[in-house]
């Protein structure tokens, strides 16, 4: 935990995309998820979880947001101090973007 703070302190900008939003809008896209995935438009964020985990051997799982607009679930990895951005389609479950790759 110490090892993340220090990294979150040194390097603000790492956790813009997770900080950027404002905490009405955060909440704006939970509901928006919620309704989405009610109504089957997307994976529920366990399955989403089971797919993408087993790929990110030796990452410590940090979180995720959601992007309604994109269907974008970004997941936040840490892995040897290196932050790791996974997005991942909401509707598929597939990885569409990587930053350690």
């Amino acid at each position: 935990m110490t090892v993340l703070l220090a990294l979150l302190a040194a390097s603000p900008a790492l956790t813009a995309p997770v900080m950027a939003q404002a905490p009405d809008q955060r909440r704006g896209d939970q509901m928006k998820a919620l309704q989405a995935r009610k109504q089957g438009r997307i994976l529920p964020m366990p399955e989403i979880e089971k797919r993408v985990l087993p790929q990110m051997e030796g990452a410590q799982y940090l979180g995720f947001d959601f992007d309604a607009s994109a269907a974008i679930y970004t997941m936040k990895f840490l892995r040897n101090g290196t932050v790791i951005w996974v997005e991942v389609d909401a509707r598929s479950g597939q990885i569409v973007g990587r930053t350690d790759r």
